[in-house]
């Protein structure tokens, strides 16, 4: 059942922000076309259609001084936190809203369209607990590349699975049957008990396996709606990548 028109429902996106980085450190910070990455993020999240705040959650107080700089809004959350998801679980204990985002903060050219697509599956259907999207992988390499993680979805498009390893694999290499493949983006839309919840759920085996912490909700019985994008994320893992990303940042002003 969907929410009447009349009421805009109170949609909190949080963008986690850590210093410590194995292979980035202060990476929030790293300067891009002159403005620090998390500047970037905050800018593109803002300019989704059913969000009604913005918000960073960072352990560290340089990132909180940035972010309030550029006139952003920015929490201090505990430094222990195993995953992103905890860490927006605890804003979502100190901060009511119907339904949380937990947005990647090393992804600058995150597309605002895709946000409200993940909002919208969750306000169009009261039974959806979790939502995330998914994008068609067109590089046959992409498939074998246990750094992209790769979903199947049942009839209704939720998740059936998530995995490093390329699923479906194809049996019949000779056959007809053409097989397609979908990247999962980690861009997650969740009501407040589901998430509020995730930090007292036990990690499986599956995830311990896989190295990928969506599968407690799927271990645990939760079901994950997710929903096709033409975005493709664009991550900033190394620094490297920034070169990269200001490219594109070029390329779409001209």
């Amino acid at each position: 059942m969907a929410h009447p028109a009349s009421r805009k429902p109170n949609v909190l996106a949080v963008i986690p922000a850590r210093h410590a980085s194995a292979r980035f450190p202060g990476k929030p910070l790293a300067p891009i076309a002159g403005r620090p990455m998390i500047q970037h993020v905050v800018e593109r999240v803002r300019q989704a259609q059913l969000l009604s705040g913005v918000v960073v959650a960072t352990d560290e107080a340089s990132i909180k001084n940035a972010v309030e700089a550029f006139g952003a809004e920015a929490i201090l959350t505990r430094a222990d936190h195993r995953t992103g998801t905890d860490r927006v679980a605890e804003v979502a204990a100190h901060r009511e809203a119907e339904i949380y985002l937990n947005v990647q903060g090393d992804e600058p050219l995150i597309d605002p369209g895709t946000i409200d697509a993940v909002v919208t599956a969750l306000l169009e259907d009261d039974s959806v607990q979790i939502a995330g999207p998914c994008a068609a992988i067109t590089q046959t390499n992409d498939i074998m590349d246990p750094n992209i993680t790769k979903v199947v979805r049942d009839f209704d498009g939720n998740a059936l699975y998530f995995s490093r390893a390329p699923i479906p694999w194809v049996r019949d290499r000779d056959g007809s049957i053409a097989a397609r493949h979908w990247k999962h983006i980690g861009l997650y839309a969740f009501r407040r008990d589901a998430l509020i919840e995730f930090p007292t759920l036990p990690p499986g085996d599956l995830e311990r396996i896989e190295q990928l912490e969506q599968l407690r909700w799927l271990e645990n019985g939760y079901r994950i709606r997710i929903v096709e994008t033409e975005y493709d994320a664009i991550s900033v893992d190394v620094p490297a990548d920034i070169e990269r990303v200001e490219k594109l940042l070029r390329q779409n002003a001209s």
